[in-house]
Order: C-alpha cells, then structure tokens, then sequence
C-alpha cells in the first residue's frame, strides 16, 4: 500500500536544508511498492542498475532516434549493433572506427564488457569504458545487446514480452522503455533526497535501514 503521497511530505516545507524548496512533486508515486510516513520511517529502494544519469537517458533516446530515422543496423557487426549504435551517439566515431578498435579485443560486446580492464589501454577497453562512463555495467552492456533486461522488458508498451535482439524495431523500443525507466528512477532518487533533506528539520525523525527497504 502507498498511503502517503511525496507532496504530503513536502507541502509545509518552505524550506529544504535550509535552502527555499523550488519545487513540489506534482504526480503522487503512485504504482510502485513503496511507503512513506513522515511521522517514522521512509521506505524507499530502488533495484541496482545501470546509474540513471541525464546523458546515458539522452544517449539512449538518441541512439533510438538514429535507428527511427535509417542509421546502419546490423547486428553482428560491433559498430553498427546495438551497442555499436549507442556507442556511436556516446563517442561521435563512426561504424568503421568503432569496428576497428573492437577487434582489438576478442568476442562480442559481452565478452569485451566482461574482460573490461581499465588499465590496460587497450582500444576495445577503452570503447566499454566509454560505457560504463555513461553509468552502464557489464551486465547492462550484455542485456543491451541481447534486449533481455526483464526489468526493461516489463515496461514496455502494452506489457511484457521478449524482443527479438537483432530485429530494428525492437532495439528502438528497448532504448527508449530503458531511458524512460532510468529517468523514473531518477526522479525517484531526487524525491527520497528530498525527504531525506525534511527529515534532518523534523526532530525525532529517522530512516528504515537499506536493507530493510522495499524493493522498487
């Protein structure tokens, strides 16, 4: 059950940290399994993945654009795959450079996510490591490929079901359903940082322990 809304919580704040509260939570979170009550504890967590920054939400909604719009798709091909693509929005190379330093390393995307060394200097590091600046993980680098984040997969419009990895379209829906998710996400980090903020002015106010939280 959510029985309390985030604006409930803010509403009667001018403040923040001491600092004038600009903004209010306009839509209750509503939909997810979380609580909050002001008066005892914030229960509030959200599942580890990729960090959801503003430039990984634009890079993958550009990335989607560029495949809506006719950009070079071809699965097997490291710089014109799914990940090639992302990588040509994150970097501004093209498919033929992309290409070239990937097989400087052995495998696919997942097989360079997994043997990512950051300190070897070896171009295809350098390519995940271009990746995982953007706040992605070996594992998120390895569902982008494959289109099999369930987490993904259930928020995609009209319901859950499997996309097919190598099929343009279904890319597409995936990088833009991710971006939306990351950007829910973000907000949800913003909103308990808030709380968090009007629980240190409310004495005699704390926070349920991480481990004890509800899984978002």
């Amino acid at each position: 059950p959510n029985p309390w809304r985030v604006t409930q919580l803010l509403e009667g704040y001018p403040t923040l940290g001491g600092l004038p509260n600009p903004w209010r939570v306009p839509q209750p979170l509503e939909g997810y399994q979380q609580k909050a009550k002001v008066d005892c504890y914030i229960f509030i967590n959200l599942k580890h993945m990729a960090q959801a920054t503003p430039k990984l939400i634009d890079a993958l909604r550009g990335t989607a654009l560029r495949l809506e719009q006719g950009a070079d798709y071809a699965w097997g091909n490291h710089g014109s795959c799914n990940c090639g693509n992302l990588l040509q929005v994150i970097t501004s190379m093209d498919k033929t450079e992309i290409l070239r330093l990937a097989h400087t390393g052995i495998g696919e995307w997942t097989e360079l996510a997994t043997e990512y060394c950051p300190v070897s200097n070896l171009p295809a590091d350098q390519l995940v490591g271009a990746l995982m600046k953007q706040g992605l993980t070996p594992t998120d680098i390895h569902h982008i490929e494959y289109l099999d984040d369930r987490d993904v997969l259930e928020r995609l419009p009209g319901g859950f079901r499997w996309l097919q990895r190598n099929l343009r379209e279904d890319v597409v829906v995936y990088m833009k359903t991710m971006a939306d998710m990351l950007e829910e996400r973000m907000e949800l980090e913003h909103a308990r940082s808030a709380v968090r903020l009007i629980l240190e002015e409310v004495p005699g106010k704390s926070l349920i322990s991480e481990a004890e939280c509800v899984t978002v």
